[in-house]
């Protein structure tokens, strides 16, 4: 028995995703059949989950399907599942609203570029709406499983700013997605094209995708024949999950489509890893590494993980278990041979068997990293030197293997680099989290330096070129390349030549505190301690900023009086060339920089006292032991030098206000 409508208004985000979506945003219409089906799949899913502990679930059908249907007459589209199905008040909730969180940064960040935005719809779990592009109404008619029939639910849209809402009587279980297509989508009430679209996104899952047989029908009195239908159902897809099939069998194209379906993404992969391992604990990893991070990758609410099965049996989307956070980037499967089919995720948490599936998971997934980068470290490698004795009929086969191994290369190259710009900080976070991998990860960093703006230099790198009788690995932390490469505490490197990295992420200095040195050599921040270059400074140098040190005393003693509020000490250096002044902060100590992130976080974080070091040899700081504003100008040279490092004085007026009274 059917009730009476009620329309109800969409959640505003939906409203907007919706013009935008029926605007053309997705520049592939044909997504949204590979969407609808992956939702009929994990409805599958959730059945086949949710009838391990009440299998009256399963009702009078046990074997679980996703049908395909077209009447070309009603130029209608539909797509059934037979799995968990919808209550009415789930299909307010589900289909009115987007559930998850960061539902206004995903608005805030659609930008009109289709394409880019066509990536985001897909990240925010709202492919449903992709119905849309295709279809100017859409009807779903669903009953939740363990429903009586009567308690059945319509839901109609014209994707507009509402949809109505009524009950009906559904006798079979799950849900029917009905599109009524627009004119300009006619080519979906085609079978042929319906199963070529199928087979190219959604041959992988591993329920049977079914459709009706059709055959030829000759016309009759000098009429064309047409394809009618015969009543017979029959799967158009492999109906294996891919990760069961054989490594051999399974194209780059298909794993491809596989990861897409997963992921939501609409860029291909940089790279994957199958594999069945086999020992005390036996699993199947199919683990993939994106090409672009989602928009809401730094989001702490955000659910992330792997898809976990167990014998096949879906059991959960997002174990964050499987993999560590700082990993959360990597997609994939995990289907488990020894887990049981109850888990939960606080089981997850103490199993011996998750323990041994996770550090699996973390080593392969920093194996496939490290194959990038060793492949990209080959491809900007010197080339061999040609063979003396080559004979000449190889000469032309030689240059075409040359030239082909060249693009490979440089698409190799390519990758590691775009894998670091997308999530080189969030791999930093390893160096705190997983201690027994922190020289793995450590050897997969790059940082920018001061002979270098593009983020490629490997700790290895530097250390290989290191100056003779250096003994330490110099950096510095800054918020923007610009005030790294620019800073006072550079001076004295770039003057003897002394490479130094420059590290420009918010995580950089928390994750430094974990990495104290690197293959023997020890870490150090130019801007933290006095400067020491050891035998890389000359006699001379150190006895002449000792003499300065002397000769300066009495007027450092003013200047720690005059700055005795700002400032922890105040002494003369020898690391600043062109600048009158710096700050540096004691060894092991917070830095300033830092200290702001965390103030700007609303983290608790400490008053910090710097040490302001002077260039006893500029004539700013010579001007002092004569000048007659000498606190004007002592409060001068600290807040310049809180300025170039990215600070800002603690009273901007008074600054403006003193310099203003020197110009004068």
């Amino acid at each position: 028995m059917t009730s009476a409508s009620t329309k109800l208004p969409f959640q505003a985000e939906v409203a907007q995703l919706l013009h935008l979506v029926t605007h053309s945003l997705y520049s592939n219409k044909e997504i949204f059949l590979r969407e609808l089906i992956s939702n009929a799949s994990d409805a599958c899913d959730k059945l086949r989950f949710e009838a391990i502990n009440d299998s009256g679930l399963y009702e009078d059908a046990p074997n679980l399907e996703v049908r395909v249907s077209f009447d070309k007459a009603a130029r209608t589209l539909t797509i059934a599942d037979n799995g968990i199905g919808l209550s009415k008040q789930e299909a307010i909730d589900n289909l009115g609203t987007i559930a998850k969180s960061g539902t206004k940064d995903f608005m805030s960040k659609l930008s009109g570029d289709q394409k880019a935005d066509a990536q985001l719809i897909g990240q925010f779990g709202v492919g449903f709406y992709s119905g849309f592009i295709v279809a100017d109404k859409i009807t779903v008619e669903s009953r939740r499983a363990g429903m009586v029939a009567g308690e059945g639910v319509r839901w109609v849209s014209g994707g507009a700013g509402d949809f109505e809402v009524e009950s009906i009587d559904r006798p079979q279980r799950g849900t029917s997605v009905t599109l009524h297509l627009r004119e300009d989508a006619e080519d979906y009430l085609n079978a042929w094209k319906l199963k070529q679209v199928i087979g190219k996104y959604s041959d992988h899952i591993s329920l049977p995708i079914l459709m009706e047989k059709e055959e030829w029908k000759e016309g009759e009195n000098d009429q064309p024949g047409d394809m009618v239908k015969t009543g017979e159902w029959e799967p158009v897809n492999k109906a294996s999950a891919l990760w069961t099939r054989a490594k051999k069998d399974i194209t780059p194209e298909q794993y491809s489509e596989f990861y897409k379906t997963i992921s939501h993404d609409y860029e291909a992969p940089l790279a994957w890893s199958h594999n069945r391992v086999e020992g005390s604990t036996e699993y199947t990893q199919l683990l993939f590494i994106p090409s672009k991070a989602p928009m809401d990758l730094w989001n702490r609410d955000k659910s992330a993980g792997l898809k976990l099965y167990v014998k096949r049996v879906f059991i959960m989307d997002d174990a964050e278990a499987l993999l560590p956070s700082y990993l959360r980037f990597v997609k994939g499967v995990i289907d488990s041979a020894d887990l049981p089919l109850n888990v939960s995720r606080e089981l997850l948490q103490e199993s011996r068997d998750v323990k041994a599936i996770r550090e699996g998971s973390t080593k392969r997934v920093l194996s496939m990293l490290e194959d990038l980068a060793n492949k990209a470290a080959a491809a900007t490698a010197e080339p061999a030197a040609p063979a003396a004795d080559k004979p000449a009929s190889d000469e032309v086969t030689d240059v075409v293997d040359k030239k082909e191994e060249s693009e490979s290369n440089s698409e190799d190259a390519g990758k590691y680099a775009k894998f670091y710009a997308e999530f080189g900080a969030v791999l930093k976070e390893g160096l705190g989290e997983d201690h027994g991998n922190r020289d793995r990860i450590a050897k997969l960093l790059r940082f920018a330096s001061s002979t270098t703006d593009t983020v490629s230099v490997g700790l290895a790198d530097y250390k290989a070129r290191m100056k003779e009788g250096q003994d330490a690995i110099y950096y510095i932390t800054a918020d923007t390349l610009a005030a790294a490469k620019n800073s006072p505490q550079l001076e004295l490197f770039k003057k003897k030549g002394i490479e130094v990295l420059l590290m420009t992420d918010r995580v950089d200095e928390w994750a430094l505190s974990y990495l104290h040195e690197f293959d023997g050599t020890p870490l150090q921040s130019v801007a933290k301690g006095a400067v020491d270059l050891g035998s890389l400074q000359d006699e001379d140098e150190k006895k002449a900023a000792e003499a300065a040190a002397e000769t300066f005393k009495p007027v450092l003693e003013r200047l720690k009086e005059a700055l005795k509020d700002k400032a922890e000490d105040v002494r003369v250096t020898t690391r600043l060339v062109d600048s009158p002044a710096c700050l540096v902060v004691k060894d092991g100590g917070m830095s300033t920089q830092l200290a702001r992130m965390l103030k700007q976080a609303g983290q608790p974080a400490p008053d910090l006292k710097p040490v302001l070091e002077v260039n006893a040899e500029h004539a700013l700081v010579k001007k002092l032991e004569t000048s007659a504003h000498f606190d004007d100008l002592a409060n001068i040279l600290f807040d310049q030098a809180l300025l170039a490092e990215g600070g800002l004085p603690q009273d901007p007026a008074a600054y403006v206000r003193r310099v203003n009274a020197l110009l004068i």
